[in-house]
């Protein structure tokens, strides 16, 4: 009786992941042949530059990707200590994004960030908002105003330039440093959005390649021969280089931000003084950080999972809290002028009325209005047109194993499958972390650089 039970509950699964498994299949080939999202296509593509990465010897931190997975998690081994990760954060950060640009760029888009999503807000319009919101605080408009006064305003008897009708200069002469652009996703798209000249600074060289690919294909981003003589002939660029020592000269730049880049500083103080450093007097930075918020306790062991989820999905030394940021801001010599967490702002999702924070409760539902959460991409689902497919059970195994199929018959390079768990275990730590509240991957702070510099 007890075998024949057995051989009915085994008979049950092996039918459930056949069926899931033609689920699955199907759902993609309808995905690929009724809608432009092109997955098989996007997929070999992903594949190719791959093989092609490790071939060209791109990787920046090893030879290959195995040895460069290995060192990785050398680095975040439990015997590792924060300090000796703090040493070696160049040679964290840049195995890191050796493994996980490619697979960032095929599964996420060239904006390497978070968003909360607006109801009828598109994945893609919610980070262009995210990227346009932030562009917003850098205070553009008194950067020209003060070129206007070199280049032929008046001043007025209150003080103030005038501008002299067609005497505006373009906005590509002002100039934004982006810190930490990865391929340059949120450079492209504020560079639209403003018009200005806007260089973009990461350490790992095969995102600078990728980004000025990017770059150069746009042709929106090509100065004109007559309204712009004189400037740059692309005004949106990367350049390798690491934000605690940039190359660039003192006072060089009309504002500068950074979007979930800064995280990776082994250093706050020290990373944002450099920031200080290059910007002008009067100049804005503004930055969305990644920080555990006042609900993270030390002692509950749960809270230190996800904590080290974190840290070994992201490529990131040690997460800081809220209140260290800004502080760090402070000390760097920046005058405070916003800082708050915008995970909590009012999106129509899941979210307490009375402080903004997501909540599952019948009180949070009723507030619902068709907006989400931005650890809604990293939650599991068992809808297989979602990339969330990929974290429940079946999706976490199938993953896997293809990777490593792939890895056996050479389509991928060795250590691709190593580097996709690392990329999940991540996932689910920053889902579960945005669901508890411990941590934000959007705390707003913007600075100004005194005039006295």
């Amino acid at each position: 009786m007890s075998h024949k039970f057995s051989f009915s509950s085994s008979s049950r699964n092996d039918n459930t992941l056949l069926l899931t498994t033609a689920t699955t299949i199907g759902a993609s080939l309808l995905v690929q042949f009724c809608t432009p999202a092109d997955p098989y296509g996007k997929s070999l593509r992903f594949l190719k530059q791959l093989g092609r990465q490790e071939r060209s010897n791109n990787l920046t931190s090893a030879s290959n990707v195995e040895s460069s997975v290995s060192e990785y998690e050398r680095l975040h081994l439990t015997s590792t200590s924060t300090e000796e990760r703090n040493t070696n954060y160049s040679n964290l950060v840049n195995s890191y994004y050796d493994l996980a640009t490619l697979f960032y760029e095929w599964g996420w888009g060239a904006s390497f960030h978070f968003s909360n999503r607006h109801s009828f807000e598109t994945f893609d319009e919610a980070t262009r908002r995210h990227e346009y919101y932030l562009a917003s605080k850098l205070n553009l408009s008194c950067a020209v105003s003060k070129l206007i006064g070199k280049v032929g305003g008046t001043t007025a008897m209150n003080g103030h330039v005038e501008v002299k009708e067609g005497s505006t200069p373009s906005m590509a002469n002002i100039k934004v440093l982006d810190v930490g652009c990865g391929i340059g996703g949120p450079m492209r798209n504020i560079c639209k959005f403003t018009g200005a000249d806007v260089t973009g600074l990461t350490l790992n060289q095969y995102q600078v390649n990728r980004g000025n690919e990017l770059c150069a294909a746009d042709p929106h981003f090509t100065n004109t021969k007559t309204r712009d003589a004189g400037l740059p002939e692309i005004r949106c660029r990367s350049v390798q280089g690491d934000f605690m020592k940039q190359p660039f000269e003192a006072s060089n730049f009309d504002a500068a931000y950074a979007i979930e880049a800064t995280c990776h500083a082994p250093d706050r103080v020290g990373c944002y003084s450099e920031i200080y450093r290059v910007l002008k007097p009067g100049a804005i930075f503004a930055c969305y950080e990644w920080c555990l918020t006042d609900k993270y306790d030390p002692e509950n062991p749960e809270h230190v999972l996800i904590k080290k989820q974190i840290e070994e999905g992201d490529g990131l030394p040690d997460i800081a809290s809220t209140h260290h940021c800004l502080s760090a801001l402070k000390k760097a010599g920046f005058t405070i002028l916003e800082e708050r967490d915008l995970v909590n702002d009012e999106y129509g999702g899941w979210q307490l009325p009375e402080t903004g924070e997501y909540a599952t409760s019948k009180e949070a539902r009723k507030h619902y209005r068709g907006g989400k959460p931005w650890m809604l991409p990293l939650m599991p689902s068992w809808n297989p047109f979602t990339q969330r497919f990929q974290f429940n059970w079946f999706g976490l195994r199938l993953t896997k194993y293809s990777l490593k199929v792939m890895e056996f018959f050479r389509l991928a390079p060795a250590g691709t499958s190593r580097t996709q768990i690392l990329l999940q275990s991540g996932g689910m730590g920053l889902a579960r972390g945005g669901e508890l509240g411990i941590f934000t991957p959007m705390y707003l702070m913007v600075g100004q650089v005194p005039l006295n510099k």
